[in-house]
């Protein structure tokens, strides 16, 4: 038997990334026939056909990134995630750049470019105490944001139980219509069970919805909460945007004015990627990656 969270990554590399299943195998050491039954499929993914070159600069860092996960993962499977993510150059030039590049050690690497569809950031917010008849109930608001895009999805709960955690997800997935390879989280009582240094031990019901939306689950390292600063920033939006002084009859009707104000608002502000577009834009484009 392999932990969840080795299922959960094999299914993502399998059904997301597209590696074969010798290609798992030989990078988590394990048998053939384990990987198999962690897919629970017997497909095999054919390689495609190479296109025309461009510049290859742009992808350099998640080369880099990929390199010192997997030191021994082959320069033509490293083409073909790259090639997923947009580039059009030569497998030739892949396979030159990954011998410079692989790593004899491991060291530490900060991406600092984000792909369409590779990523998402989510969290829970806190928005205080509100009143419901005659009692007051704390309100929560689950936000999950594309981080090339900006596009949200954000849910109003009255509680952050695991399972108001896991709509959460699910509802964004339907209305991006799409997941992100990975989703990146800060140490979250939904998702976490225990932490000792960079060990993680997410909850199974959590390892369960990413094995099946075959998504990679990420923690923030620890003391680096900037680098879940598009989440933060999204709630912040939220708070001054949308919450401040917004009354409201019943959750469902909170719900119904925060998604007709991200649709009309929020995804209407421009893109910080270029002035000329808005999230919309930027959105449409990623969605296709997702």
């Amino acid at each position: 038997m392999i932990p969840p969270e080795e299922v959960a990554e094999i299914r993502r590399l399998f059904f997301a990334e597209h590696w074969k299943i010798g290609t798992i195998a030989t990078a988590k050491g394990l048998h053939p026939d384990t990987v198999r039954g962690a897919v629970e499929t017997d497909r095999f993914n054919r390689a495609k056909v190479v296109r025309a070159s461009t510049l290859i600069d742009p992808y350099l860092g998640f080369i880099r990134e990929t390199l010192e996960r997997y030191p021994r993962l082959r320069a033509t499977r490293i083409y073909d995630m790259i090639r997923a993510r947009g580039y059009e150059g030569s497998a030739v030039h892949v396979r030159r750049v990954v011998a410079r590049l692989r790593p004899v050690h491991r060291e530490a690497f900060l991406a600092l470019r984000t792909f369409p569809g590779e990523q998402g950031q989510a969290d829970w917010a806190h928005f205080g105490e509100v009143r419901v008849g005659s009692a007051r109930r704390k309100l929560s608001c689950f936000v999950l944001v594309l981080s090339h895009s900006r596009a949200l999805s954000l849910e109003f709960f009255f509680d952050q139980t695991l399972e108001n955690f896991l709509r959460g997800h699910v509802r964004a997935f339907g209305e991006l219509g799409g997941i992100p390879r990975t989703i990146l989280y800060d140490n979250l009582r939904s998702a976490v069970l225990e932490r000792r240094g960079d060990a993680i031990h997410f909850h199974p019901r959590f390892l369960e919805m990413c094995a099946h939306y075959h998504c990679a689950p990420r923690p923030c390292r620890p003391a680096r909460g900037n680098e879940k600063g598009r989440v933060e920033r999204a709630i912040r939006y939220v708070r001054d945007s949308f919450f401040a002084a917004r009354p409201f009859s019943t959750l469902a009707d909170f719900n119904r004015q925060a998604r007709r104000w991200r649709d009309e608002i929020a995804h209407q502000r421009r893109w910080p990627g270029d002035d000329a577009r808005t999230v919309a834009d930027a959105f449409e484009e990623e969605r296709s990656r997702l």
